[in-house]
């Protein structure tokens, strides 16, 4: 879309400057006799009508008017673009009319430039943050007239009652719904009130109750949870990225339908008029944008028909003719293969990305060379290196169940409960501190003490222990690799801390602990020489706290985790099960952490799993969002 902009933009430019020179070289006193020739040069006539199809492909496609939020932000800078690009338009076009048939074609398709580039203009602007914000604030609310009840409280007193004050709660009611659609239009029922996150707003206790009931109801599975989620997603992100919001609006349809109209009658106008006194090459240049125009008209009804909005549209419509429209609409993609046309689906790809600390540190080994060679390889690594792997259902129901318990984001945090000490066990004691020290560290180094402690438990048990086990240890790694792939690659979706010093620190001390054991080759040998290092003395007490590595303190926390699941009465199963809590937990601090503008931030790119984790918390509660406890409370006097 870039691209386009700016070869529409010079065009615009060319075009107006031949207009420019034309002029010049009609005003010479020697060519003056040879004006009235020189204005009315038919190749120049129906070049200058080329100028509105610029205007029209400035307006973008439908499925995209953004690259980035601070794109939205820039509104006003497109609104300049519209207003100068229409006026060099305008310019060109009225330079060149003489009233011949290709002059009044360019009429109509002004008119559908202008709607086309107004709504990219409308969208970028409701998407801004303080317009979207504005949009969704509620009425305001005075309250209860309290001036009013102090003037009947005065008044009666002063009448010599005895007065009481009582007070009734706000009758407002949370409905309870007993039956329970479709995800669409679950999904379409809670996007009013979620998308009030992405803005920052509070909401109510009704909104609260009426939410997690129903996502603590036994019919929401955790299955369709997830789906009601990503359809939400889906909608939020048409709302910030794309002309969704003014399409399906009825201002939206009408000017979709007057933009196709106008295309329409200005394809047929040229096919009927006599062009004949046109070059050929110039002909078939008008043709092609002609055809040009009207493939994207159709191209945009063909994603308007296919959206979820339409499809939510036609399922609360009760008209028979509209399930044949859906019927229709479905065959028309499945049986025509049209597919392939349509933008890719909104909705989550399912996958995380991956990102492992051992493994990076067995590569730079191999790669071992210069400095040069070295920095390139890490920064290939680093920004094109991207292992993406699916998101098992298990882990959902895991996340489901675990937040379903909580009432509040204190609940989320269950290692203190894991890891009570119990019993006058002193070795069992000091591992069980160990890991409850290592939560309570900035969430930075938790997380990267986790990380490299999983890998080594991972590498002792890969081969031990049934399919709950290894599913556990899939869990595991799962959310440990993917969180280490936020703190390495997108920071600003965790907590503030020195994660990237911490990660590179660490990564020094591994690289350095790998290069002097020649004989260390894979990841299972580098973490069973790593579990063999004596660490009766605390890393910090050795090396001071310049350096942040934490690769010792996670084998401090490896063998301790390792102490209990052997020698304790864990098990290796409980010690696995605790493991994927610990991570679970991390994923779900780290997602009430976010601010929302990181969130939809990254739905540009996808969305991440984080973010499911934040709308989840959100619909079952467990948010700082909800800061009405009840509402008004109506006071009332008692006389006697």
């Amino acid at each position: 879309m870039l691209i386009t902009d700016w070869i529409a933009t010079v065009s615009l430019g060319v075009l107006s400057q031949t207009e420019g020179d034309n002029k010049n070289q009609s005003s010479d006193p020697i060519t003056e006799c040879d004006k009235k020739n020189q204005s009315s040069d038919p190749n120049y006539v129906i070049k200058a009508c080329w100028a509105p199809f610029l205007l029209l492909h400035l307006g973008g496609p439908d499925t995209i008017t953004s690259y980035s939020l601070e794109d939205n932000e820039l509104w006003p800078r497109r609104l300049l673009e519209l207003v100068v690009q229409s006026v060099v338009a305008f310019y060109v076009f009225l330079r060149s009319w003489e009233g011949s048939p290709v002059n009044y074609l360019a009429i109509p398709m002004f008119i559908a430039g202008i709607i086309k580039f107004g709504e990219r203009i409308w969208v970028l602007r409701s998407a801004s943050s303080d317009v979207f914000r504005d949009s969704m604030l509620p009425r305001p609310d005075p309250g209860p007239n309290y001036a009013k009840f102090m003037d009947g409280y005065s008044s009666k007193k002063a009448e010599g009652f005895k007065i009481s004050i009582g007070t009734i709660n706000d009758t407002s009611t949370v409905v309870r719904r007993k039956n329970f659609p479709d995800a669409l239009q679950e999904a379409s029922y809670f996007f009013p009130t979620f998308k009030r996150l992405f803005a920052d707003l509070i909401l109510s206790f009704q909104d609260r109750e009426n939410s997690r009931s129903c996502f603590q109801h036994t019919e929401m599975t955790c299955e369709k949870a997830f789906e009601v989620m990503e359809i939400e997603l889906g909608f939020m992100y048409d709302l910030l990225y794309t002309k969704a919001s003014f399409i399906h609006s009825r201002r939206g349809s009408f000017c979709r339908f007057v933009s196709l109209l106008c295309t329409f009658s200005a394809f047929i106008a040229f096919l009927i008029i006599d062009k004949n006194e046109y070059s050929t090459i110039d002909r078939s240049i008008t043709l092609l944008l002609l055809v040009g125009a009207i493939v994207l008209e159709i191209y945009a009804v063909i994603v308007l028909l296919s959206s979820d909005w339409t499809t939510l549209w036609l399922s609360k419509q009760k008209k028979p003719f509209v399930d044949l429209i859906s019927k229709a609409n479905s065959c028309f993609q499945s049986c025509f293969g049209l597919c392939f046309l349509l933008p890719l689906n909104k909705r989550w790809s399912n996958s995380v990305a991956q990102y492992n600390l051992m493994s990076h540190c067995i590569k730079h080994k191999s790669f071992k060379g210069s400095r040069t060679k070295d920095f390139i390889n890490y920064k290939l690594e680093k920004y094109w290196y991207k292992n993406l792997k699916p998101v098992p259902m298990s882990l959902k129901e895991k996340i489901f169940e675990q937040l379903k318990k909580a009432d509040s984001i204190t609940d989320i945090r269950v290692s203190n409960q894991l890891f009570a000490r119990t019993g006058d066990d002193d070795e069992k004691n000091k591992c069980i501190r160990n890991l409850a020290q290592s939560m309570e560290v900035d969430f930075d180094e938790s997380i990267l003490r986790w990380h490299i402690a999983t890998d080594l438990c991972y590498y002792i048990d890969r081969d031990n222990g049934s399919e709950t086990v290894k599913n556990l240890i899939c869990l595991s790694q799962l959310l440990s690799n993917y969180l280490v792939h936020l703190l390495v690659m997108y920071p600003y979706m965790l907590p503030c801390g020195i994660g990237q010093i911490r990660f590179q620190d660490t990564c020094a001390e591994a690289i350095e602990f790998i290069e002097e054991r020649e004989y260390i080759s894979d990841e299972c040998k580098a973490c069973e020489v790593l579990l063999k290092v004596n660490t009766e003395i605390l890393p910090s007490q050795i090396k001071g706290d310049r350096s942040k590595s934490v690769l010792f303190d996670a084998c401090i926390l490896a063998q301790s985790l390792q102490f209990l699941g052997t020698r304790n009465n864990w098990g290796t199963e409980q010690k696995w099960e605790k493991i994927s809590q610990v991570w679970v937990e991390m994923l779900c601090d780290a997602a009430s952490q976010c601010r929302w503008n990181n969130h939809a931030r990254r739905l540009r790119q996808g969305g991440e799993l984080l973010t499911h984790g934040w709308l989840l918390m959100a619909h079952l509660g467990i948010t700082e969002h909800f800061q009405i406890s009840r509402g008004h409370l109506r006071a009332k006097l008692f006389l006697s």
